[in-house]
């Protein structure tokens, strides 16, 4: 079975871009949450969210395409981009076309669907643009990336709500262990602050409010939550054959060790309150990667701020660690919820965790809720050397991802920076 290791990261979020900003901001403690930025277009929607800091789209958005692709589709390219180079993948040069995959979740093009329906209210059929499917497709995000880069491979999108970016990962794994492909880009790209879609989570009172301080809202496992921080963003990661890295000389952050897919068949929203569903995934990827639940030291906790999903995610691991807790915590705190993304950023702060034996805390955790019975890492950055951590992703239908990951695997290792 081939070994797969992560060999490249490209990341667009509200604490910052790169990984080596997102996750000295994740230890440090730096918030990504505001107010919406004067006009934007929740500034009525909602009270506060994670907002990605201005950039440039460069030639993607300059182009006559650029101006009909959703924001969704620039965020992929960019972070492609990025994880490519990180990577040091050339396509067609270092990886065959028909050899390289991409793999990205999302629920699509919000921004485009919810412009159009507003033009053909106020002007009728003519203001519908022929360019509408091509703008709120799920698959664009792939497609797109797939087109830029000159990609041949497997393309496809997952659409499992919150999971499907955490989900793409398992699909890119399976791939490569599967020898279907030797490198795989996959992850997620989400753009949902605009108002129908940020409302309808408001009207649900499924957000968090009446905070004086936005960087106070997302507070995972706290007994004073009172629901998620709605967030934007983008991440994409570069997964490679273990071989191959070791053929061209690629750095390696950390393997892939395993992984487990499944689902509550509970109800549309909520999670199972007895926390099998969840803890039978996390089992599963104990078993994909052969290790047993002691050897895993570290749980990046789906931990969204909701009143039950942190609970029935708390009984979840106390089940799947056979009673006992290993070290636990939600960077959602800094973040907020990236829908999609926020398993693949999660994902790579896993990833650095195992890398650099730092463990990034749960910040605003300051009264831990007596249902949440876990070995919270609270206020600062725990140094522990976890040989293997485990990156929970939980979506709507009930949707279970756990990924596992260990040490890098590849002749040469990234080596972990001091922040």
């Amino acid at each position: 079975m081939n070994g797969v290791t992560i060999t490249g990261m490209g990341l667009m979020t509200p604490v910052g871009r790169g990984i080596d900003q997102v996750f000295g901001s994740l230890l440090k403690g730096k918030s990504g949450i505001s107010r919406p930025p004067v006009g934007h277009p929740v500034a009525n929607s909602v009270e506060l969210g994670g907002f990605l800091p201005e950039f440039d789209a460069g030639s993607i958005a300059s182009g006559p395409d650029g101006k009909v692709m959703d924001r969704t589709v620039i965020l992929a390219q960019l972070t492609a981009e990025e994880a490519l180079a990180d990577a040091g993948i050339v396509v067609g040069e270092n990886v065959e076309a028909d050899r390289i995959g991409v793999i990205i979740g999302g629920v699509g093009g919000m921004a485009t669907l919810e412009n159009q329906v507003l033009a053909r209210a106020e002007r009728g059929r003519a203001a519908v643009s022929p360019y509408l499917l091509t703008g709120i497709l799920p698959n664009m995000p792939a497609a797109r990336v797939a087109i830029r880069f000159g990609i041949r491979g497997y393309t496809s999108s997952v659409g499992t709500a919150c999971a499907s970016g955490a989900q793409s990962i398992a699909d890119g794994v399976r791939l490569i262990r599967g020898g279907e492909a030797d490198v795989v880009i996959c992850g997620a790209s989400e753009a949902p602050l605009f108002p129908t879609f940020a409302e309808t989570f408001a009207n649900a009172r499924a957000l968090a409010r009446g905070w004086d301080d936005p960087t106070d809202a997302s507070r995972p496992f706290d007994l004073r939550r009172n629901g998620f921080v709605l967030s934007e963003g983008a991440a994409l990661l570069v997964l490679e054959s273990t071989e191959h890295a070791d053929r061209r000389g690629a750095k390696g952050y950390a393997d892939l060790a395993g992984y487990g897919v499944n689902a509550d068949a509970h109800h549309p929203t909520a999670p199972r309150p007895d926390g099998t569903g969840a803890a039978a995934c996390m089992r599963q990827a104990f078993a994909s990667g052969k290790v047993s639940p002691e050897q895993v030291g570290y749980v990046n906790a789906h931990g969204t701020s909701t009143k039950l999903g942190d609970v029935a995610e708390s009984v979840a691991i106390g089940l799947a660690f056979n009673g006992s807790s290993p070290a636990v915590s939600s960077t959602k705190a800094l973040t907020g919820h990236m829908l999609g993304t926020s398993g693949v950023v999660e994902a790579a702060a896993t990833a650095m965790a195992i890398n650099t034996g730092l463990l990034p805390p749960t910040y605003n955790l300051e009264d831990p809720d007596p249902a949440c019975p876990l070995d919270h890492v609270r206020h600062e950055p725990r140094e522990a050397r976890a040989r293997y951590g485990l990156s929970n992703s939980f979506g709507f239908g009930g949707q279970n991802v756990s990924l596992l990951f260990g040490p890098p695997s590849t002749e040469i290792k990234s080596e972990g920076k001091v922040w």
